[in-house]
């Protein structure tokens, strides 16, 4: 059963990977590096994750292809959305929502490697309403 216990522990699983990342590689770098190397920290970390998944668009009944990928699906509930970038904007923060309303996840974290610490600049943790109502 999904808890927001459950949530605090893989949102602590997966800042230390990319704290990892970030101690051994640096700021600097292309997300795509990133990607690559918060891949091979989850898969150490034996963390489930679906790289670049397309998200399913649905309109008023009709099925829409997209181009849409979210970067990480982690564990069928954490949206990881990876950046490296001078500042986070809030077109950033609203693709994350968007991303987690349409997967049905109830939770998502931002991570900005183009900082000097990832704990106190680089990730923001949001919620949406699904959230609300699960068990402590």
């Amino acid at each position: 059963m999904l808890t927001k216990k459950y949530l605090t522990d893989l949102i602590y699983q997966v800042n230390g990977a990319a704290i990892e990342v970030h101690k051994n590689i640096g700021p600097g770098l292309l997300e795509s590096i990133y990607h690559k190397c918060m891949i091979k920290e989850l898969s150490l970390r034996n963390i489930n994750f679906k790289s670049e998944l397309t998200i399913p668009i649905e309109y008023k009944g009709l099925k829409l292809e997209s181009d849409l990928r979210c970067d990480l699906f982690i564990e069928n509930c954490l949206i990881l959305e990876l950046k490296a970038t001078d500042k986070t904007l809030p077109v950033h923060v609203a693709k994350l929502m968007t991303y987690m309303k349409l997967l049905k996840a109830p939770i998502g974290l931002m991570i900005n490697f183009n900082v000097t610490n990832i704990y106190h600049e680089g990730q923001k943790t949001y919620v949406n309403e699904l959230y609300r109502y699960l068990n402590d």
